[in-house]
């Protein structure tokens, strides 16, 4: 027979796995924001793309203006989805460690 006390340990052993997987879930979260939203080759292309639209503007292309326009948009969608991410698991990270810590006071 299980004592009282395994049961006890079982469920600190759970809250502790639990609290680690939220900090992996948060610190997950907060390298993927940092890495594709503030990501230098993400700058570098659109900077590239809105002097390419400038020079199509200048030289009367509108097939490369019009390109262009589309690159940029599907950039920003890009940093979008990116940040996307990285907020969803930071905030999962932030309420499995909240979880952790509410099972911790139903312990003690």
């Amino acid at each position: 027979m299980l004592s009282p006390n395994f049961s006890e340990n079982f469920v600190m052993i759970m809250t502790a796995a639990l609290f680690l997987i939220g900090v992996v879930s948060l610190a997950a979260g907060i390298i993927v924001m940092f890495r594709k939203v503030m990501g230098n080759e993400i700058r570098d292309l659109a900077e590239q793309t809105t002097k390419l639209a400038q020079k199509g503007i200048a030289e009367d292309v509108s097939g490369l203006v019009g390109n262009a326009s589309s690159l940029v948009n599907n950039l920003n969608s890009l940093v979008r989805s990116a940040a996307g991410v990285g907020l969803v698991l930071t905030i999962i990270g932030f309420v499995l460690m909240g979880a952790s810590y509410y099972l911790v006071l139903q312990i003690l």
